[in-house]
């Protein structure tokens, strides 16, 4: 499957803030954005300020490449996350976000498992984290209420691990997801997340209009 091997950091600078992709890093004086600012990465960055504010079809596609960033999905799969919402009842972005959120890989980060969404998806792939006593090592997995996500237990010496999981406490939890057992390094889905419990930075309905044309 095609991945993104690029330097992630760009992708913060293009669109204009912090995505959090990188970890720890992020929080620190080292982050490309404290140190170069907003500016769009490349030679012609800063004609890209000079011009005219982004609008319409612009906008909306700027929210969309965001989102997909944040969650770190590609093209194909993002349009799969979205006409599955469009089917389901309720508002489609609302929908569309809680489908991303729900992801193995973003439950692992969320759980404190992982100081990035790229190091949780590494931990999924790589057969660290189990789901209700079985190894998934599919990031895209969909959990539901009720599902304990684990690391497994030949993987909790792993120093990342347990540099990320003593500060977790730091970076936050979100409701939907709260540890189940600090010892065992495992965390227990207790609700499935709503539109309150994710990035209130990101416009939806953005992405709904660019789809819906």
């Amino acid at each position: 499957m095609a991945r993104y091997r690029s330097a992630v950091c760009r992708l913060c600078r293009r669109e204009g803030g912090k995505l959090f992709l990188k970890g720890d890093k992020c929080f620190k004086p080292s982050c490309p954005i404290e140190a170069r600012g907003t500016q769009p990465p490349g030679q012609h960055g800063n004609s890209m300020r000079r011009g005219k504010a982004l609008a319409g079809y612009g906008l909306q596609l700027r929210e969309k490449q965001k989102v997909k960033r944040i969650y770190f999905v590609l093209e194909g799969q993002f349009r799969n996350y979205f006409e599955k919402a469009a089917r389901q009842k309720g508002i489609t972005g609302e929908n569309l976000l809680t489908l991303l959120e729900r992801r193995l890989d973003n439950a692992v980060y969320r759980a404190g498992f992982a100081t990035s969404r790229r190091q949780a998806r590494q931990l999924v792939n790589h057969g660290h984290i189990e789901v209700n006593g079985r190894k998934v090592d599919i990031p895209s997995f969909q959990v539901k209420t009720g599902d304990v996500v684990s690391i497994r237990e030949v993987s909790r010496t792993n120093p990342h691990v347990e540099g990320a999981w003593q500060t977790a406490g730091g970076r936050g939890r979100p409701n939907w997801i709260a540890p189940a057992d600090e010892a065992g390094m495992s965390a227990r889905v207790v609700t499935l997340p709503t539109r309150q419990d994710i990035d209130r930075s990101i416009n939806e309905q953005l992405i709904v209009e660019l789809y819906s044309k």
